[in-house]
């Protein structure tokens, strides 16, 4: 018995602590004396010659020695990681087949937010205050001594702001003795915002929706699919569930595919509720990120509007999870923790029993399935809260009524263009093609540039005067003489990009005041809030861009949309191909028509008998999901069926042939399981790294994740050889 007790003493004093690598599940520390931590605790550890910070994430099973244990160093002032937290990175950590520590790398970005802030610099009144015949008292050290009483102290900055002095006034009245200097804590607060506030009048299919999600929110898990037809308010709708969530003090996050163009989202939330939410995206300085995200852990942030990786934030109050357009590609990571944030956003409102909403006028089919299969209700806004009607879709037969040689836009596409112009109307031309030309050669020996480091041709972008990699971002000006033939100024783009469009626009239209926007021309919040102004205030005719343009955007004189290649994105097999080109040409028709004009879309195809097109020419949306319901489930393909793929890469082609060779001849052979490969990857050179692909396809009764693990850990690779794997994959290049 007493060595039993000894046992479950030294088991009290030591825990397991995870620390955010790509290694283990956890090192075994010991708590000094004198020290408290519990589970979810940030902890600073010894880690060989250096001190790095981890999450205590429970008891330590005791098999460490005690003479090898190394002590706690300190415990960081910040509010501890959720149980519901932590069961969401175990949880992503096995879902993905990833180690648990690369998931917590994402819940900690910023390191210095686990510590408060340094005070800021500030002022208080002196004591005593000095008597009249003191000092004397100028207007502006009136306004100063006014603003600092009944304050402890105020910020100087903040101080300077409200009374309109400078800081030479504020050094002059510490000298006199009027103000004295005081250290100011810097909180991580936020503006509240108002959930009373009065919002828009809604239709009564949006009564009807915001009075289901208010009965859910508070009461546990649930999920929702609110498909609503481009410009039927789903943002009101999900906006009255934030109003509920922020009346029962939970906090509210909200996804969006492009938090660099959400200038319109974010006035509509201030409108509503009297100010912003916290933001969380790249464009966001350091102090920035360090100042919101301790503002989320600590639940002064109410509601976070972020990218997909504003998923992994600390929120203790987490009581509702919006994803806006749920069916776009960009809520997947495809670097580092591969994982798809609409996915991955339902599983941790299980875990924190909040409300999960995912919103889209073109759902995807495996959210369409789950609502088949009884997990997501659906709440439907069949019509656009405009009463406007949805513009109708003309195809444009290529074969028919192609361009003449040398254009890109046909002559019915550029007359309803000018008939729209010259209405005081707006246009927008759609092309997924950044730059000028997508491919570029030699007219002499046909040699194609390519990047040195991807299997990628390089496209021109003739505004910056380069030619750039999309993939890796390698860039070089264009060559003057052909390395292959040595012959000069031969180099010629083909295929049109946005920049050629816009070019092609100014010999057709030249009083158009044209504006493209990519993600190379509009960068971050400040550049997206600026393109909205000059639409809105009618400062811009054309609009010529890429998918930046189909989500979300509400430009009220905008009737016409032009798609210059409707055939983009059918081409390469991908299982996605018709599902994606559905979603992406109704989202980007949808722009057109929303306010009291009626609105229209054109779009070119050289192959408009495809189905896919045929089904949006007709409005059949049904019809076009069923069929491509009914071909999945043929072929066993998701959401009916489990695909992973796993990618072999290195830097030498040979080595990770053979590897991935090895790795497919050691595959277990399972029931229900198939695995496919290895073949080259589709881009088989990636960032200077050659790349084999295997497909494992299974029923969606087989534990996918378990057959991997099993899998990897019976093949040890050679060193230089990396294993990817990625769980339902979206992307098979």
């Amino acid at each position: 018995m007493a060595s039993a007790d000894r046992i479950a003493n030294r088991v009290a004093d030591r825990v397991r602590v995870l620390l955010p690598m790509p290694v283990g599940s956890g090192y075994d520390y010991r708590i000094p004396a004198g020290m408290a931590v519990a589970p979810g605790d940030f902890v600073r550890v010894p880690l060989g010659p250096r001190q790095t910070t981890g999450v205590v994430w429970g008891q330590a099973d005791g098999a460490v020695p005690d003479d090898r244990l190394k002590a706690i160093a300190a415990r960081h002032d910040a509010p501890p990681l959720g149980a519901a937290h932590r069961r969401f990175v175990d949880w992503i950590a096995a879902y993905t087949v990833t180690a648990p520590g690369s998931v917590l790398r994402m819940v900690m970005p910023v390191p210095e937010a686990l510590d408060p802030p340094a005070a800021e610099p500030g002022y208080r009144l002196a004591d005593p205050v000095p008597s009249a015949s003191g000092p004397r008292i100028t207007p502006q050290r009136r306004r100063v001594l006014d603003a600092l009483a009944g304050e402890d102290a105020v910020a100087a900055g903040r101080l300077r702001a409200q009374a309109g002095v400078s800081a030479a006034v504020l050094a002059g009245m510490a000298k006199a003795g009027l103000i004295a200097a005081a250290p100011v804590a810097v909180r991580a607060d936020w503006p509240a915002p108002e959930p009373d506030r009065p919002g828009i009048r809604l239709s009564a299919d949006q009564r009807a929706a915001v009075q289901t999600l208010g009965a859910a929110v508070g009461g546990g898990y649930a999920a929702f699919l609110l498909d609503g037809v481009t410009g039927s308010g789903k943002t009101e709708v999900y906006f009255e569930a934030i109003a509920e969530a922020l009346r029962q003090g939970r906090q509210s996050l909200v996804l969006l595919p492009e938090i660099a163009l959400t200038a319109q989202w974010l006035a509509r939330f201030e409108q509503r509720f009297g100010t912003a939410p916290a933001p969380w995206h790249s464009d966001l300085t350091r102090a920035q990120r360090r100042r919101i995200w301790r503002a989320a852990a600590t639940g002064a942030a109410r509601v976070v509007v972020g990218a997909r990786s504003a998923l992994m934030l600390p929120m203790p109050a987490l009581g509702l999870i919006v994803v806006d357009e749920e069916h776009d590609q960009s809520f997947k990571q495809e670097d580092g923790v591969i994982y798809h944030a609409r996915d991955m956003a339902v599983v941790r409102a299980t875990l924190e029993k909040a409300v999960a909403v995912l919103a889209s006028a073109t759902p995807a089919l495996e959210s369409v399935a789950n609502v088949e299969r009884g997990r997501y209700g659906r709440l439907v806004l069949p019509e656009r809260h405009s009463g406007a009607p949805l513009p109708a879709a003309e195809l444009l037969d290529l074969r028919q009524e192609g361009p003449p040689r040398g254009r890109w836009l046909a002559d019915r596409l550029v007359q309803a263009m000018a008939e729209t112009l010259a209405a005081g109307e707006q246009a927008l031309l759609y092309l997924n093609r950044r730059g000028y030309a997508p491919l570029t050669l030699c007219r002499s020996c046909g040699l194609r540039l390519e990047c040195p480091h991807c299997a990628a041709w390089l496209v021109e972008h003739r505004l910056a005067g380069r030619l750039e990699c999309h993939h890796c971002g390698y860039t070089r000006p264009l060559p003057r003489q052909c390395p292959e033939c040595g012959a000069e100024d031969s180099f010629v783009p083909c295929g049109p990009g946005v920049e050629r469009l816009a070019e092609e626009v100014a010999g057709l239209l030249p009083d158009a005041r044209v504006l493209v926007a990519t993600s190379d021309t509009v960068r971050g919040p400040a550049a997206a809030a600026a393109l909205v102004r000059d639409v809105r205030d009618g400062a811009v005719d054309l609009l010529i861009g890429t998918q930046i343009l189909a989500k979300g955007h509400h430009f009220p004189k905008l009737t016409l949309v032009g798609v210059v290649d409707a055939d983009l994105g059918l081409a390469g097999g991908d299982l996605r191909a018709a599902e994606r080109t559905w979603q992406m040409l109704n989202q980007v028709a949808g722009r057109a028509g929303r306010a009291e004009r009626p609105g229209r879309a054109i779009l070119q195809s050289w192959r408009p008998d495809q189905p896919v097109l045929q089904a949006i020419a007709a409005g059949d949306r049904d019809g076009f999901i069923a069929a491509e319901k009914a071909a999945r489930e043929r072929y066993g393909m998701p959401p009916y069926g489990r695909l992973a793929a796993i990618v072999v890469s290195g830097r030498q082609a040979g080595a990770v042939r053979q590897a991935a060779a090895a790795l497919g001849r050691d595959a277990p052979a399972q029931d229900g399981l198939q695995v496919l490969g290895p073949t080259p990857a589709p881009l088989a050179l990636l960032r200077g790294h050659f790349r084999h692909r295997l497909l494992v396809k299974a029923a969606r009764s087989v534990n996918l994740q378990d057959y991997i693990r099993r899998w990897l850990s019976r093949t040890p690779q050679p060193g230089g050889i990396r294993i990817r794997v990625d769980i339902d994959p979206y992307n098979f290049s």
